[in-house]
């Protein structure tokens, strides 16, 4: 099988190792060539466009950062659909909003190629040891088809309904996950501050109803100060954007959800979007007077 994978950045490069793995003819593509120079060593091949990586792939995969950036790649000038044969298979595993990836769906499906959208949770971790979880909505059957290649990405692959039910999924994920990532710092900064040291809070609190998987980066991340991306928190504030805007569209008070996002458009204004995620703390670290740093490194 001829597998294309477009985007091998934080994620993608990941995801498109893995997928190697399986022995697969892998053709890739980046805006940054650099970025895939690891995956060519390993045996990936190089196309020049997105719509050269379509011509000569069964299944084709994106992994990219914005909704924007998606709808580029597939339906623009030299794009996916470009290229792509009646009879193609499309997975977009980026964080996309549901609108956006039915109105890709549509313009591809005139043209005999399926799209499913196929968002992924579990960070570069994840991505690394292929253990995401994929939200898929689309095509049942081509799910079933290509599960085989998402199981190499991710040891959790979900069917999750129609084409942008993924979509939805994933932005819900991302909304809790990214409005504790608000909640825990405060948190963590009255403890710190009542003398408290932050790895004892967290060892009593992971064996105690407030245990979350989001919390499980701060012993080596916001504990000793490590702000170095795997999730960028430019995309952490896209995601609460998305969730925001689709509650608008569809009528439902997002009210805790708009403060979530504008602590997130706070931090970006403070040039911390480059920074991982749980950088968000840095903003109650500086309101509260404490670190939230532990003592034991």
């Amino acid at each position: 099988m001829n597998i294309g994978f477009i985007g091998v950045g934080l994620m993608g490069r990941h995801m498109a190792r893995n997928i190697l793995k399986g022995d697969y003819e892998l053709t890739i593509y980046d805006i940054n060539k650099h970025a895939a120079s690891e995956l060519l060593e390993l045996g990936a091949s190089w196309a020049s466009s997105p719509a050269e990586v379509a011509a000569v792939s069964e299944v084709v995969f994106t992994s990219l950062p914005r909704p924007q950036d998606v709808e580029e790649v597939v339906l623009g000038e030299g794009g996916i659909l470009a290229g792509a044969n009646s009879g193609t298979t499309y997975f977009d595993l980026s964080t996309t909003d549901p609108d956006t990836i039915t109105r890709i769906s549509k313009a591809c499906a005139n043209h005999g190629v399926t799209v499913l959208d196929a968002p992924v949770s579990g960070g570069t971790i994840g991505a690394e040891k292929a253990t995401l979880c994929i939200m898929v909505g689309g095509d049942k059957d081509k799910f079933d088809k290509y599960k085989v290649v998402l199981d190499l990405v991710g040891s959790q692959a979900i069917h999750c309904g129609n084409i942008g039910s993924g979509a939805v999924c994933k932005i819900i994920n991302n909304l809790i996950s990214m409005t504790l990532g608000v909640v825990l710092p405060e948190a963590f900064s009255l403890g710190v501050k009542a003398g408290v040291d932050p790895m004892t809070i967290y060892k009593a609190v992971s064996m105690s109803s407030g245990e979350t998987r989001t919390m499980h980066s701060f012993p080596d991340g916001l504990f000793t100060g490590n702000f170095q991306p795997g999730f960028k928190l430019d995309l952490a504030a896209k995601d609460v954007g998305l969730a925001t805007e689709m509650g608008r569209s569809l009528s439902v008070p997002m009210r805790v959800s708009n403060l979530i996002q504008q602590e997130y458009v706070n931090a970006q204004n403070q040039g911390l979007g480059s920074d991982a995620t749980h950088a968000i703390a840095v903003l109650q670290e500086e309101r509260s007077g404490v670190e939230i740093r532990r003592t034991d490194v």
